[in-house]
């Protein structure tokens, strides 16, 4: 028999076995100082692209006094227990309440994450007899709560009508010979890599011809697609066929929990079998009652929604400009495409932060094929023109040392010394030097 804890200290995972070398810079770095634009990193003042503050509402002034009065009347621990026992107040139903009425659903379910929310409304859909068709780029908690579903599913091509309809061809097929079971279609309103919305215009169209549910995940949708905020659905102009609609406060809101909204009778059957939420202590109120505040903000200041993109369409706009590929977004999520190795990711990514003062997030093998590089960008409302403007030339430099080669091991004197010692090496050069 195998030591359980022996196996897992041999084998830390794709990711894990980069840890010594990336752990507090490229993974769990430390962001301080008030949210915003500009932050430190390691004592260094940098500009952020990497938080989902899109509203800008993590330091609005309203927000900090309605989560500071909220915490000073009544604490954290209020109300204690999970809410079907003890836990219920006016408040959270009032959330809920006006969550629905924005979403134009009869009604909605406080949760108290987005991931674990997402994960157990698929188990509380979905029986061993139903089926799951799934974008095939659809968020780790949609693929974690589809791999926990012990019926069949179907995944198909990334916003692909065509094979979509084969996998609903294959699921019907399947219902219909075991003459049990139902059909689930999830999707998102905005793919959180590539920005790009779901086609839920067009998937809802195959209703006609097929008979499917839709779960729709519109975290990065909700609060900056539509003309009131509502999401994706409402900008597609579709909000009333989405069966059932979920977001997160964790990103226009800058908080913590998520709802999903639909028709009463289903909101209801969720209510009371959604085991995450009936075995966990309900949200505290502060944070309930800092959610209310900030979906006030939300409906009531479409400024800050108008600015959030404006800002996006000069970042995107003047990454155009230069020559950079940002796929197909539609939203404000920026993504940046470059080829290039882990080494040269690596390489580029310090010397953004350490000479430009750029903070991006990064993605590189082994989420994404070798070669590859990609830069997710997230404009706020927060940000400024010179944010912007010191960010493309940042990127606009870096990018020619990338391609001229200068990030190679190979071109970076003494790589072992500067792999020890990680992040030294380009914070010992001038900005202006390759």
């Amino acid at each position: 028999m195998a030591d359980l804890f022996e196996r897992l200290v041999k084998n830390y995972g794709p990711l894990g076995q980069h840890r010594e070398r990336a752990h507090g810079y490229f993974a769990f770095p430390k962001l301080e100082g008030e949210i915003g634009s500009r932050m430190k990193f390691r004592g260094k003042d940098v500009i952020v692209w990497s938080l989902n503050n899109y509203l800008g509402l993590a330091n609005n002034p309203e927000v900090r006094k309605a989560d500071a009065e909220a915490a000073e009347q009544y604490g954290l621990a209020t109300p204690m227990g999970a809410r079907m026992m003890s836990g219920n107040t006016n408040f959270h139903e009032q959330l809920e309440k006006e969550l629905a009425e924005f979403e134009g659903k009869e009604d909605a379910c406080l949760l108290n994450y987005g991931y674990q929310g997402m994960v157990s409304i698929i188990d509380a859909l979905c029986s061993r007899h139903d089926v799951i068709v799934y974008d095939a780029e659809s968020h780790a908690c949609i693929i974690d709560g589809v791999r926990l579903h012990p019926g069949h599913r179907y995944v198909f091509k990334h916003n692909d009508l065509e094979d979509l309809e084969k996998q609903l061809q294959r699921a019907t097929a399947l219902v219909e010979k075991q003459n049990a079971g139902g059909i689930l279609v999830i999707t998102e309103g905005v793919f959180g890599m590539a920005g790009d919305q779901g086609k839920l215009k067009e998937i809802i169209s195959l209703k006609d011809k097929y008979e499917f549910r839709m779960l729709v995940d519109d975290a990065h949708g909700f609060g900056t697609l539509g003309k009131t905020g509502a999401g994706a659905g409402e900008a597609q102009g579709v909000q009333d066929k989405i069966d059932l609609y979920f977001s997160t406060f964790a990103k226009s809101m800058a908080s913590i929990g998520a709802f999903v909204a639909g028709d009463k009778a289903i909101i209801d059957y969720i209510r009371y079998n959604i085991r995450s939420q009936i075995f966990a202590k309900s949200l505290p109120l502060p944070i309930t009652i800092g959610n209310l505040k900030r979906l006030d903000l939300l409906r009531t200041r479409p400024e800050f929604k108008d600015k959030l993109w404006e800002n996006a369409m000069k970042l995107q706009n003047g990454l155009k400009e230069k020559g950079f590929d940002i796929g197909n977004t539609d939203s404000p999520v920026t993504p940046v495409y470059m080829k290039g190795g882990v080494e040269e990711a690596t390489a580029m990514v310090m010397d953004l932060r350490e000479n430009y003062g750029i903070f991006a997030s990064v993605v590189v093998y082994p989420v994404i094929p070798k070669g590859h590089i990609i830069y997710r960008l997230i404009p706020t409302a927060v940000h400024t023109d010179q944010d912007i403007e010191e960010t493309l030339k940042a990127f606009e430099e870096t990018k020619k040392k990338l391609d001229n080669g200068d990030y190679k091991v190979e071109a970076i004197p003494d790589m072992a010394e500067y792999s020890a010692k990680r992040f030294e090496y380009f914070g010992s050069k001038p900005k202006s030097s390759k």
